[in-house]
């Protein structure tokens, strides 16, 4: 117990209340986020549980859109750090009868909320509830904007990994124009000043975003520490941005052949959900290169590390 309170002194003097974007965290709040991250994952559950540092508090998770990775990490965080959480059902919500996010915000408030965990399809949704209630908010993806805590864990598992967060070659690869998981990663990237290229089919692949861009997947792996493999968002594009799937999954697919080309000691990262077949493929998910899993597994340790850090603005 003494080396956790050691830990959760860590704490002290982070003054942001609230997470909304990667693109608002210097390297002075990416140190601090995984430096926590990193000493409470050597921290046995049971300890957390007994301790319970947000006992008494109470964070509503606020999902709009489908989500089961982030939800149920965000919901196993709070948990174990003795918090109370509330899940917001959108299909048995007033959402349904055409409730303004506002409206919204004011029946959280009168819940006396700590914490607001929010997921929406409009981008700026978050900042927008920052505004509307006392308690922090925490953006679990926001549009085709953000989404901040996979970013973080996705540079916490890079840090376990590689054994370092600086001087990497990080490539994006796939749907980048529908991506907040790609912009989230390029945030932080660029403020570690790691060298960042997008690849992609040009219908995809925003011009306007600061980083390298190319079309040329085999040579883009040939030179990458970290790949980065992203969803195709078909649920969120015109038509017309792609010839085929099979055509897609010919150029820009990961496939077991284009792992060999991968240098040695790179890592095949997804945030998930996976269209196997699609942007990767099974043998290319599942190989020892893959790090996917361990993805999912530091999501957890991270967003506590982010919950504890703005109880802390909070108090």
């Amino acid at each position: 117990m003494a080396a956790l309170a050691r830990i959760l002194r860590q704490c002290r003097g982070w003054r942001a209340k609230h997470l909304l974007g990667a693109k608002d965290l210097s390297r002075d709040h990416l140190e601090r986020i995984l430096g926590l991250s990193l000493n409470l994952d050597r921290v046995p559950p049971d300890d957390l549980r007994a301790a319970a540092p947000l006992k008494g508090r109470r964070v509503f998770n606020f999902f709009a859109e489908a989500s089961t990775r982030t939800k149920t990490s965000f919901s196993i965080a709070a948990r174990q750090l003795g918090a109370e959480v509330l899940d917001f059902s959108p299909s048995t919500s007033s959402l349904t009868k055409g409730e303004s996010l506002k409206d919204t915000a004011k029946v959280i408030e009168s819940m006396g909320v700590d914490f607001v965990v929010i997921r929406h399809a409009a981008g700026g949704a978050p900042h927008f509830l920052s505004r509307q209630v006392h308690g922090a908010v925490l953006n679990a993806g926001d549009g085709m904007n953000e989404h901040p805590t996979q970013a973080l864990l996705d540079l916490l598992t890079i840090k376990k990994v590689l054994g370092r967060t600086t001087k990497l070659r990080i490539a994006l690869v796939g749907d980048i124009a529908h991506s907040r998981v790609a912009r989230s990663n390029l945030w932080v990237h660029r403020t570690l000043g790691n060298e960042v290229v997008l690849c992609g089919p040009a219908t995809l692949v925003p011009r306007e975003l600061p980083a390298r861009i190319s079309h040329d997947l085999d040579r883009v792996l040939r030179e990458s520490d970290v790949v980065m493999m992203l969803r195709l968002q078909l649920e969120r594009q015109q038509a017309g941005l792609l010839p085929s799937a099979t055509e897609y999954a010919r150029l820009f697919g990961l496939t077991r052949e284009r792992m060999d080309l991968l240098p040695k000691g790179a890592i095949v990262m997804h945030p998930g959900p996976m269209n196997r077949g699609l942007e990767i493929s099974a043998e290319a998910a599942d190989s020892d290169r893959s790090v996917i899993l361990d993805q999912v597994a530091n999501g957890v340790v991270v967003r506590m590390a982010a919950l504890l850090l703005l109880a802390e603005a909070l108090s």
